[in-house]
């Protein structure tokens, strides 16, 4: 079985989890299809820490490295980069050769870096990670991806091996204490985003482009009829046509999240913010004049506006 199509159907298997999580999906999915439209995925976007730890299996990077292995795996070519130091993130996207031909979405994987944060935040972090990362579940992990790597020569069930790599996209540490997450957040709310839900998937994005119906035409349109249908929306929609790309994304759900009050428990229930929902329209540019292009990357400014839709007020809640 190709890389492709396994690809193909991991992304189908982590869109089934998320939007069972993210009811916006659903109704932009409804939305569509009763127009008589096509749902495509213009990307999806993990998170991640740019955190190197000692374990008995050697030292393992937690950062974009952790997820470029089943990336690279599955055939995705890294096609740029950005930084984002005010945040202190950095971030990579992809793009798969056979992208068209398996309708396969672009990926935009960010680290918060760590090293760059005050003591007194990077403290919890680290602890949290280090003292409860789930070992066993790592081992599985590299397990899959060297299988997935061998595919040519010894063939594996591909619908195991894709619940098998299923396995990385979750959160492989311990819930975070209650008093660890509120000190991070205050800094940095991506990171305690990260230590709450690990890898699992921060945003499938609806690829305006593709939906193919003159109900909703372009992303003005689109972001309408999911107000319309009572879904929470950003006020602005980011980027121009002049630059390549226009996005926006519908407000992140909350759930009930577990936490620990102390490090041998009792485990608590809190309320804090999972993921959104994004929508996004792309444009010809022309960075050859004369030869226009449909632009294919991502743009710094437009990001950074989105990473801070899973923003929480976590500490003001009630326990």
């Amino acid at each position: 079985m190709k890389p492709a199509l396994i690809a193909q159907e991991l992304w189908h298997q982590l869109w089934l989890d998320y939007s069972h999580r993210v009811p916006y999906a659903r109704i932009y999915e409804t939305a569509i299809s009763e127009a008589g439209g096509t749902v495509a995925n213009d990307h999806i976007a993990f998170r991640s820490l740019a955190l190197s730890i000692e374990t008995a299996m050697g030292t393992v990077n937690l950062g974009i490295p952790h997820l470029e292995q089943v990336l690279d795996g599955l055939g995705y070519v890294q096609m740029g980069e950005l930084s984002f130091p005010s945040q202190h993130l950095y971030a990579r996207h992809y793009r798969h050769p056979q992208q068209d031909e398996f309708d396969l979405p672009k990926l935009f994987i960010s680290e918060l870096i760590v090293d760059q944060l005050p003591p007194e935040v990077r403290s919890p972090l680290e602890t949290t990670v280090q003292s409860g990362l789930d070992i066993e579940g790592l081992l599985g992990c590299q397990s899959a991806i060297q299988d997935l790597r061998a595919m040519d020569t010894h063939p594996t069930d591909p619908h195991i091996l894709v619940q098998r790599l299923k396995s990385l996209f979750v959160r492989p540490w311990m819930p975070p204490l209650r008093s660890h997450l509120e000190t991070v957040n205050a800094v940095s709310q991506y990171g305690a985003w990260v230590l709450l839900h690990g890898y699992t998937v921060n945003h499938f994005t609806g690829y305006v482009n593709r939906q193919n119906t003159p109900a909703y035409p372009d992303i003005e349109t689109t972001a309408q009829a999911l107000r319309s249908r009572g879904v929470p929306m950003k006020a602005e929609i980011e980027g121009t046509a002049e630059v390549g790309l226009r996005q926006t994304a519908t407000r992140a759900v909350q759930e009930s999240v577990t936490v620990r009050s102390r490090p041998e428990g009792p485990f608590l229930q809190i309320p804090w913010t999972y993921a959104y929902y994004e929508i996004a329209q792309r444009f010809a540019i022309e960075p050859t004049p004369g030869h226009p292009q449909l632009f294919q990357g991502f743009l710094g400014p437009n990001a950074a506006q989105l990473f801070e839709m899973t923003r929480s007020q976590g500490s003001i809640h009630p326990g």
